[in-house]
């Protein structure tokens, strides 16, 4: 069984299902968090999707990256930007309140998580926008807030990644990163599993039964 936590804002069902679909590790245990990195660091997982950067990520860890986040901003649904629901740019914002800046690096993401959804409560109310990757607003949004595409080139860059101690390396996390970068169940790492004798005795009656065919 693999222990798996993903951070708020990564959708990793269709990654889960094929890893339970096509692997033979006992099935995956995956747990949505706000910081799986501070889970991994205390034992109680084998691997995490996490967001970086992650200032607590060393070098005892696997780092594999994943996808780049796209910028966001949330604004108020009964917005102008709202009803036009195009991408803005900073200069189509300077007049609004910025409620929170996602950075993305500080050392306990779960806090920087909790400002957020404090910050978007205030978006709620008409009041301000919030400037975050836009996956994490497309979760955290309510009803009353709209998310859009955020286009500036000084905006944080944040990307998903598969992260794991180097001493929990092992066939069961090699599958599920080659299952996140497209690996095919026909190119699956992981060992075949071993047959009964049973299942060796019909095969080889099978082959025998084949060949007196010939």
């Amino acid at each position: 069984m693999l222990i798996l936590g993903f951070v708020t804002g990564c959708e990793p069902d269709k990654w889960l299902r094929r890893y339970r679909e096509f692997t033979a590790h006992g099935g995956v245990e995956a747990t949505g968090m706000d910081d799986p990195i501070a889970a991994l660091i205390d034992g109680h997982l084998d691997v995490a999707l996490a967001r970086l950067p992650d200032a607590r990520i060393d070098d005892t860890f696997h780092v594999i990256t994943l996808y780049e986040e796209a910028p966001g901003i949330a604004v108020p649904k009964g917005s102008v930007y709202a009803e036009v629901g195009q991408t803005l740019r900073p200069g189509d914002v300077d007049d609004e309140i910025v409620n929170y800046r996602f950075a993305g690096d500080s050392g306990d993401a779960s806090d920087s998580i909790a400002e957020l959804r404090t910050a978007l409560q205030v978006v709620a109310a008409n009041v301000g926008i919030v400037l975050a990757p836009r996956p994490l607003l497309k979760v955290l949004s309510k009803k009353k807030v709209v998310h859009l595409g955020y286009r500036d080139p000084a905006a944080p860059s944040t990307t998903i990644a598969v992260v794991f101690p180097r001493e929990k390396d092992s066939a069961a996390v090699q599958d599920f990163i080659g299952i996140t970068k497209g690996r095919t169940a026909n190119s699956s790492r992981q060992a075949a599993p071993k047959r009964t004798a049973r299942q060796k005795a019909k095969a080889k009656q099978a082959r025998r039964a084949r060949n007196r065919r010939k």
